[in-house]
C-alpha cells in the first residue's frame, strides 16, 4: 500500500477546506466574503438557492484528481453528474485560476471573491449547475442520467484523455445512467481514452434514501463486477483517514488504467479489460451543520439543498452559519488580499492541465473540418421527373461511407444509432468500417471489430445520443440515425443539448462545435409492417420549440436533395439539424444540380410541375390554387394530385411549391432562415387557396404561418394519428394526405369549377372505395398507385 506524506495530505485537506468555504459562500453570502467582521443578516442573501449535499464530496474528488494530474501530467476533464453540483466546479476552477482568466472581473482576491459569491443563483448571474458558463464543463447536470454516456463519448478517439465522471447515487437510479455502465463494452484501449466513474454514494437524493446506498456492500460490489468494472471502495467521514484512503485508491486506479492501455497498445493484448472505478461513500452534506433545531442534517436528505434555510426568521441559524463558515478557517487559507496562499495554490496543475482549462472541455477549440467528398458525384441520374429511385437513404449511404473513409486517419467522425444502420439503408458504411465492439465475436456475426467507426451495437437511444453529444462537445463530428417515432426517447436530451448550444453561443470564450445531426428514417408514412406504434412525426414539433438560432429542420423530397442537405449539415456548426428522409424506393424529381440549387434556396416553385399561365411575366402570374408540399411522401401525393387536376381541369392555374427547409415558413423576424412577408406572398399569394401537404402534424404549419397574410387560406393535410398495419398508400388515405383527398380539397376551394369539379369528386370517391376493396382483398396497393409515374 502506497503511503503519502502527512504534510501533503494536510495541504490537500486545507485546499479542500478552501473549496468548501467558497462553495458555502456562493450559496449564502451577499457581503463580507472573508468574515472580516462578525456575520450579520445583511451579509446573507435574501433568497438562498443552491445545493450543498453533493458539493463537499465533489470538492474532495477534485483536489485528489489535481494531485495525480500534476504528478503524472495527466489529461483529465471533470464531469459533475449530480444535479446542481455547480458550487464545487466553480469553486475549484476559481482556486486553480481558470475562472479568473476567463472572467477577469472575478479576480483572485477579496473583491473577486465577493463577485463570485454574489453572482451565484442571483438575478443576472449564473445557474447552480455546472452550466456552459462554467469553465471545464461539458455537462450541466441539471437533468440527471447522462453523465456517464457523455464521459464515454468524450474519450472515443481521444487516446490520451481520461474523463473523471462523478455520478450521484440519485442519478444512478435513472434508466440512462443504469444502462450507461455497459459502455465499457465499447471502449477500445488502443485508440480511445479512459473513463473513470466515481460513484458518489452519499446515501440520499432529494427526500429519500438511494437504492445503491441501502443494499449490502457485497451486493453493490457484485453489481459493478457484473457490469464488468473493478470497483475500489473509499468509505468514511473522518477527513484524515479519507484523504489517505482516496489517495491510495486513486493511485491504484490510475496505475490500472495505464497498465490496461500499455498492454493493449504495446503488447497487443486484445482481451476486454476490467476497467477500474471508485465508489466514494461519504455523508451527504459532509462538513456542514450536523444538527439544526434538534434535527439531524449531515448524512440525511435534509442536507440536499440549503441546510440553514432561513437565518432571518429562525433564531440561532445566523450563528450556526457563522460557525459553519469559520470551521473552514479561511484566515489560514487566504492571505490579507483574499488570495489563496502560495503553498496551497501550488497544489493545482498549471496551464491546460487544469481541469477548468482543458481544451477538450471547450471542444470547438480542437475542432477540425471534416474532409468531405463532392456530394454532386453521388447523385442519381434523373433524366425526367418522377423516375423510380432505389431509396433515398440507400443513395446517401455511399456518400457517408466515403465521409467515414476520408476521415479515418483523423479519427473525428462516427455514425451513431440504436442498431438501425442497416435497417435505415446505410449499409454502405460497412464497406470501409465496422461496428465498435469489445465482446466475443462469433463466426455468424457481421461487421463487429475492436476498432470501428459505427456505434450502433447497443439498443439504447439514450446511449447513442449521450455518446454523440460527448463526442461533439470534445471537438469531433458525427451523425445519429434513428427511426423517426423512437427519436422521442431522447426528447429531454435534445432539450439539454439545444439549451447548451444556445447559452454557449453567447460566450465568446466558448468555441463553436460541430452540429448535432439527426437523420430520421423509417418514418411515419412507411410503416407497412410495424403499425401504429411506429408512427409519430412529432419530433419536428418538439425541435422547433427551441431557439431559432439553434434549430434547423430539413425534409428533402428525393435522394439528390438529401445528399445536398446532408453535405450542408455536416459542414455546419453549433446547430441541431433534423433531416427526415425515406428509405424505400420512391420517385426522384430533381437532377443533382437542380437539387443543390433548390436546397440552397430551401423553398421554391416547381414550374415544370405546375400549370401557371403567365400573361407577360411568369413571376406576375396569379395561380388559382397553390399546391405546397414538404416531405418525400407529401411531395409524391401532391404531384400525383396535380397530374389529376391538370388532366381533368386543364384550365386550372396551379402553382407547385416544394419546401425543403421547414424554417423558411417562419417570418424572417423569427428565424434567420425565414422569408420576409413580401417573399412569402410572392410564393403563396396573398389571397389564393393553398393546399399544403405536410409530413408531420398539420398544426405545426399553422403555427409557423399564422402571422402571414394568406394564413386564412392555408389548408394543411398531414398526420392525424390514423393508420396501423396497412399499405403505404392507405396510410396517406387514412390521414387524408393522399392524391384523391388533396384533389377534392382543391375542388372544394374552387366553386366556379363546380360542374367539372363535382364530376371529378364523384370519380375520386369511387376510387377511394375501389382502393379500400382492393387492398383488403389483395394486401397491396392498386397497380395504378404502385405504377404511377409523372406524365411526360
Amino acid at each position: 500500500m502506497q503511503t503519502h506524506s502527512p504534510e501533503l495530505l494536510e495541504r490537500m485537506d486545507a485546499y479542500w477546506r478552501a473549496a468548501n468555504y467558497l462553495s458555502v459562500g456562493q450559496i449564502y453570502l451577499f457581503d463580507n466574503p472573508l468574515l472580516r467582521r462578525p456575520l450579520e443578516l445583511t451579509d446573507v442573501k435574501r433568497r438562498l438557492l443552491g445545493h450543498w449535499g453533493t458539493t463537499p464530496g465533489q470538492n474532495f474528488i477534485y483536489v485528489h484528481l489535481n494531485r495525480v494530474i500534476k504528478r503524472d501530467g495527466l489529461n483529465i476533464i471533470f464531469i459533475a453528474g449530480p444535479g446542481h453540483g455547480g458550487p464545487a466546479v466553480i469553486a475549484n476552477t476559481y482556486l486553480e485560476g481558470s475562472y479568473s482568466e476567463i472572467y477577469p472581473d472575478i479576480s483572485q482576491d477579496e473583491a473577486g471573491m465577493q463577485k463570485l459569491f454574489l453572482q451565484f443563483s442571483f438575478p443576472g448571474g449564473i445557474p447552480s449547475h455546472a452550466s456552459p458558463e462554467t469553465p471545464g464543463s461539458i455537462h450541466e447536470g441539471g437533468e440527471l442520467g447522462y453523465s456517464l454516456s457523455h464521459a464515454f463519448g468524450a474519450v472515443f478517439d481521444n487516446p490520451d484523455l481520461i474523463t473523471a465522471c462523478v455520478i450521484g447515487d440519485g442519478e444512478a437510479e435513472t434508466g440512462p445512467l443504469a444502462t450507461a455502465w455497459h459502455s465499457n463494452k465499447f471502449l477500445n484501449p488502443v485508440t480511445d481514452g479512459a473513463v473513470l466513474p466515481i460513484l458518489h454514494l452519499n446515501g440520499y437524493k432529494i427526500a429519500s434514501p438511494t437504492l445503491l446506498a441501502r443494499i449490502s456492500r457485497e451486493e453493490l460490489h457484485s453489481l459493478f463486477e457484473g457490469y464488468g468494472w473493478q470497483p475500489y471502495f473509499v468509505e468514511g467521514d473522518e477527513p484524515a483517514f479519507m484523504h489517505a484512503a482516496m489517495a491510495t485508491a486513486l493511485d491504484s486506479v490510475i496505475a490500472k488504467i495505464k497498465e490496461i492501455q500499455q498492454k493493449a497498445r504495446f503488447d497487443g493484448i486484445t482481451v476486454r479489460p476490467r476497467w477500474p472505478m471508485i465508489v466514494l461513500i461519504s455523508p451527504k452534506g459532509w462538513t456542514g451543520p450536523k444538527v439544526v433545531d434538534g434535527v439531524q442534517i449531515e448524512g440525511t436528505s435534509r442536507a440536499h439543498q440549503v441546510p440553514l434555510s432561513d437565518p432571518a426568521s429562525h433564531a440561532g441559524q445566523l450563528g450556526l452559519l457563522e460557525q459553519w463558515l469559520k470551521s473552514y478557517r479561511a484566515h489560514e487559507l487566504f492571505d490579507d488580499d483574499g488570495r489563496l496562499i502560495p503553498e496551497l495554490a501550488e497544489l493545482a496543475p498549471t496551464g491546460q492541465y487544469r481541469m477548468g482549462s482543458n481544451p477538450h472541455a471547450n471542444g470547438g477549440a480542437l475542432l477540425r473540418d471534416l474532409k468531405l467528398p463532392d456530394f454532386l458525384d453521388y447523385g442519381e441520374a434523373v433524366v425526367k421527373p418522377g423516375i423510380r429511385g432505389i431509396g433515398d437513404t440507400l443513395v446517401l449511404g455511399p456518400f457517408l461511407r466515403d465521409v467515414a473513409n476520408l476521415n479515418i486517419l483523423q479519427r473525428n467522425f462516427r455514425v451513431f444509432g440504436p442498431d438501425e444502420t442497416l435497417s435505415n439503408r446505410l449499409g454502405a458504411l460497412f464497406e470501409v468500417t465496422d461496428r465498435q465492439w469489445q465482446l466475443p465475436i462469433e463466426a455468424s456475426d457481421q461487421w463487429l471489430a475492436l476498432d470501428g467507426r459505427v456505434m450502433d451495437s447497443m439498443l439504447s437511444e439514450h446511449q447513442c445520443e449521450g455518446w454523440l453529444e460527448g463526442y461533439l462537445l470534445t471537438g469531433r463530428h458525427g451523425l445519429f440515425n434513428c427511426y423517426e417515432a423512437f427519436i422521442h426517447i431522447i426528447d429531454a436530451m435534445f432539450n439539454q443539448h439545444a439549451k447548451w448550444l444556445k447559452v454557449s453561443a453567447s460566450l465568446p470564450w466558448r468555441h463553436k462545435i460541430a452540429s448535432l445531426n439527426y437523420l430520421l428514417a423509417s418514418h411515419v408514412w412507411r410503416q407497412d409492417h410495424n403499425g401504429f406504434s411506429h408512427q409519430d412525426p412529432g419530433f419536428i414539433d418538439h425541435v422547433v420549440n427551441k431557439k431559432a438560432s439553434v434549430v434547423r429542420v430539413y425534409l428533402p423530397p428525393d435522394a439528390n436533395c438529401l445528399l445536398s442537405v446532408m453535405d450542408h449539415c455536416l459542414r455546419s456548426r453549433h446547430y441541431v439539424n433534423v433531416v427526415i428522409a425515406g428509405k424505400h424506393p420512391s420517385p426522384q424529381w430533381l437532377t443533382i444540380d437542380s437539387a443543390a440549387k433548390h436546397c440552397g434556396a430551401g423553398i421554391g416553385i416547381w414550374r415544370w410541375a405546375g400549370s401557371e399561365q403567365a400573361l407577360n411575366d411568369v413571376d406576375a402570374t396569379v395561380p388559382d390554387v397553390v399546391m405546397a408540399c414538404c416531405g418525400d411522401v407529401p411531395t409524391l401525393e401532391t404531384l400525383a394530385a396535380v397530374s389529376i387536376l391538370r388532366e381533368k381541369l386543364p384550365k386550372l392555374k396551379i402553382r407547385v411549391i416544394n419546401i425543403v427547409d421547414l424554417m423558411k415558413l417562419q417570418p424572417d423576424s423569427e428565424h434567420p432562415h425565414g422569408l420576409s412577408d413580401a417573399q412569402f406572398d410572392a410564393l403563396f399569394t396573398r389571397d389564393q387557396p393553398v393546399i399544403f401537404a405536410f409530413h408531420g402534424y398539420p398544426a405545426l404549419i399553422h403555427r409557423l404561418t399564422y402571422r402571414r397574410h394568406n394564413h386564412r387560406n392555408m389548408h394543411v393535410h398531414g398526420y392525424k394519428e390514423e393508420g396501423t398495419i396497412t399499405t403505404a398508400f392507405d396510410m396517406t388515405v387514412l390521414n387524408q394526405l393522399d392524391r384523391f383527398h388533396l384533389t377534392m380539397d382543391v375542388v372544394d376551394r374552387l366553386p366556379y369549377s363546380s360542374e367539372e369539379g363535382n364530376t371529378l369528386k364523384a370519380e375520386l370517391l369511387e376510387k377511394l372505395l375501389e382502393h379500400k376493396a382492393y387492398i383488403e382483398k389483395n394486401g397491396l396497393d392498386m397497380p395504378e398507385i404502385q405504377d404511377w409515374r409523372w406524365p411526360d
